[in-house]
């Protein structure tokens, strides 16, 4: 087939390596314009334009999809299909209609459960057991097109977000070429998505890394590892940033009031939650590197002492 690409981050480059290495025709990649990042806050290219250029497809970066000049743009290149994964813009009715197999998207969930933007931070954050991907025919609404392919996958007991990020991409990657060639057919089969069970997967805002001590051990813990690697759970220590890289929730009474140090040692740093005990196994504190906590201890932190209470 021919396709047009549209996607941005690391999750989604996978897949169009796949198409590229499956054969089909890859016509043109979309991608959001270049950012900027670091300390120099120098523009810097999406992981997918990067890959584009190393397949030599052209790359288109408008900053909206919006007027009958993009869609006229994107018809130019003549695509059988537009595959979409995580692009990060809204695709119009004008361009839904250019592509003569309409555009597939590569989601990060089992739809309908955890529509939106961070599918995977939010099945992380809530416990869910299990996850997936979705291979959807797109249309207006936010992630509500009919169903061509799903795949599930465990969560692991200790996968981050960023973790679990990459074998989705991966396992869409995979269901996508296993969809295209029924698509191509004429003999793929999308089914409606059920209206019970949907959730939606709000953006993740960087104002949620704070953690509240008040809150259940098992949701601090599930929260961290959904924030890694970005934006990165964290607290105040004597004034400044810790971040919580890894922990563990306990079992076990708290024994203080939230956010209190009740034991620190080589296994960890045990605070003192809403409901149980969360046990800091690597942290990160300020202009340092992650560490794992008998290093950060060892390297003269002993003023964390049992009784030193975080956020204060």
């Amino acid at each position: 087939m021919r396709i047009a690409y549209a996607g941005t981050p690391e999750f989604a480059v996978p897949a169009l390596s796949a198409l590229a290495a499956a054969g089909h025709d890859v016509a043109v990649v979309y991608s959001q314009p270049d950012r900027a990042a670091g300390r120099g806050r120098e523009l810097r290219a999406s992981p997918v334009k990067v890959r584009a250029g190393e397949l030599g497809v052209p790359v288109e970066q408008p900053a909206s999809l919006r007027g009958e000049d993009e869609a006229a743009r994107l018809g130019s290149y003549r695509p059988d299909a537009l595959v979409v994964a995580a692009y990060g813009l809204l695709l119009p009715p004008s361009i839904l209609a250019v592509p003569r197999y309409g555009c597939l998207n590569i989601h990060a969930s089992v739809l309908p459960r955890w529509r939106g933007a961070a599918p995977v931070q939010r099945a992380i954050e809530a416990g869910d057991a299990e996850t997936g991907v979705a291979i959807m025919r797109m249309e207006a609404g936010l992630d509500t097109g009919p169903v061509y392919a799903t795949r599930q996958t465990p969560i692991g007991a200790d996968e981050t977000a960023g973790a679990l990020t990459g074998r989705l991409a991966e396992l869409g990657a995979a269901l996508l070429l296993e969809v295209l060639p029924a698509v191509a057919a004429g003999t793929a089969v999308a089914v409606a998505q059920r209206a019970e069970g949907v959730t939606y997967a709000r953006k993740v805002d960087k104002s949620e890394a704070r953690l509240d001590w008040s809150a259940p051990a098992t949701l601090l813990a599930r929260r961290i590892r959904a924030f890694q690697p970005w934006p990165v759970a964290d607290t105040v220590l004597a004034g400044e940033i810790l971040r919580i890289r890894a922990a563990e929730a306990l079992d076990a009474a708290p024994g203080a009031a939230p956010g209190t140090v009740v034991a620190r040692g080589p296994a960890g740093i045990d605070v003192a939650c809403g409901a149980g005990v969360l046990r800091l196994t690597s942290v990160q504190a300020a202009g340092r590197k992650p560490v794992g906590v008998r290093d950060y201890l060892n390297a003269g932190r002993g003023a964390l002492s049992v009784g030193t209470v975080f956020g204060s």
